[in-house]
């Protein structure tokens, strides 16, 4: 079982999105399946793909939310699997679908922010993160600390939404983002803010070439990423 650090160094936590994912927890996998068509578990899967041949024991998952990636990681057959994220009604989640499959041994979740993680360096053989390195409160704090905790040798792999750069998926998917989604999500969650700040933080993010350099800027030495879907989203492989 990886080292804790002492409690009280978790350090700061975006409160209001705290609250905002709080607040969307009950409808949250309904809607990014139903969002996504379903799509988002073949990328989950393709993640998990990425990092199998490294043969990871130990493995952390970053803003784990409902814990759809963490699950999906039991296929590497890892030792321990930690999750952690800022919003205790997402893991609430979480926690119940690993109790219904039996897994509470392996899977574990613990609160805490991408800024602060609570583990001694060079830890995790792997640390995935999926659609949340772009909800981190300070980017490049977060990406130091997933480097910090992860072994020499050890992957990151990042799963992240990403805006088509090719007509007219381009601007289907801007309309998409900007209109459909947060109508859908408003009607189905109750929360109108939620489905606006998603796609905002989504055409606001650093995409392709331009997070590579942010990840190699933050210590990882060989970055490689792949546009999954015509682009909808992208996969980040990121080694220490």
């Amino acid at each position: 079982m990886p080292t804790k650090k002492e409690k009280g160094n978790l350090g700061p936590q975006n409160t209001d999105v705290k609250q905002m994912f709080n607040d969307i927890a009950p409808k949250y996998d309904f809607l990014n399946h139903f969002l996504s068509a379903g799509i988002d578990k073949s990328w989950r899967r393709k993640t998990v793909a990425a990092i199998k041949p490294y043969k990871p024991k130990i493995i952390l998952d970053v803003a784990t939310g409902t814990g759809d990636l963490a699950i999906q990681l039991l296929a590497l057959n890892p030792e321990t699997i930690t999750g952690i994220d800022i919003s205790t009604q997402m893991m609430a989640h979480a926690k119940e679908k690993v109790k219904a499959i039996n897994e509470e041994k392996r899977i574990r979740f613990i609160e805490a922010s991408a800024e602060n993680i609570p583990f001694e360096n060079n830890i995790f053989d792997a640390v995935t993160v999926a659609f949340g390195v772009r909800n981190f409160a300070d980017l490049n704090k977060g990406l130091s600390e997933l480097y910090r905790i992860i072994q020499p040798s050890g992957i990151a792999a990042i799963l992240e939404f990403s805006m088509p750069q090719k007509f007219p998926l381009k601007q289907f998917f801007t309309l998409y983002f900007k209109l459909f989604l947060p109508l859908i999500g408003k009607i189905v969650s109750k929360s109108a803010s939620a489905y606006k700040y998603l796609p905002q933080t989504i055409s606001t993010f650093p995409q392709g070439e331009a997070f590579a350099e942010t990840l190699l800027l933050s210590g990882f030495q060989k970055v490689s990423y792949k546009r999954l879907s015509f682009g909808i989203a992208t996969l980040y492989l990121a080694e220490k």
